[in-house]
């Protein structure tokens, strides 16, 4: 009988549709779309400094993948989404921006770096319930949306492999469980 349960209790939890992704309080869809591309949440993480919770992200995929490296070197749809839980300025933002930059590509072109440039011009000040979104598509660039709005896109696979690795590369700015979370670890 135990195993009938079971079993059924599998197939159930195979079958179902995910249900939202949900962390401290922050809830995300279990899919969204990126072009004609449908991505799945793959993972969420808590962005704290010292004690204070600052954000929350979800990386999504268009399949689950655990290896932070082959998402980078894979040449398809991702986006990333920045829900705020604490608020933080645009300077703040700008400096985790240049530091993953430096931790995660130490060697930069100075066309990337003028790529993050204009990232951080695009920045705010980010108040609590704010969400910052990352959509990358192959052939096209990384659309940057900011409180809703759309800000632009940056062309090129090296940029968006730069900004996603600041999350998922080597040496991820908010750590190594932050970059574990995301990649569902």
């Amino acid at each position: 009988m135990k195993r009938i349960v079971l079993s059924l209790a599998l197939i159930a939890a195979t079958t179902l549709p995910a249900a939202a992704g949900k962390l401290v309080g922050v809830e995300m869809a279990d899919t969204t779309t990126v072009g004609e591309h449908e991505l799945a949440l793959n993972g969420m993480a808590l962005r704290k400094k010292l004690f204070i919770k600052v954000y929350v992200a979800g990386l999504y995929l268009p399949s689950q993948q655990s290896d932070g490296a082959k998402v980078l070197a894979t040449d398809g749809a991702r986006k990333t989404v920045m829900h705020f839980i604490f608020a933080v300025g645009q300077d703040k933002v700008c400096g985790g921006w240049d530091e993953g930059l430096e931790a995660n590509t130490p060697n930069a072109s100075g066309a990337l770096k003028k790529d993050f440039e204009t990232l951080c011009s695009w920045m705010e000040d980010a108040e609590k319930g704010d969400r910052f979104e990352f959509a990358y598509l192959p052939g096209t660039g990384t659309e940057v949306s900011v409180k809703g709005k759309s800000k632009g896109t940056i062309p090129g696979k090296a940029f968006a492999d730069a900004l996603f690795a600041s999350w998922i590369g080597e040496h991820p700015g908010p750590g190594e469980g932050f970059k574990d979370d995301l990649l569902g670890n």
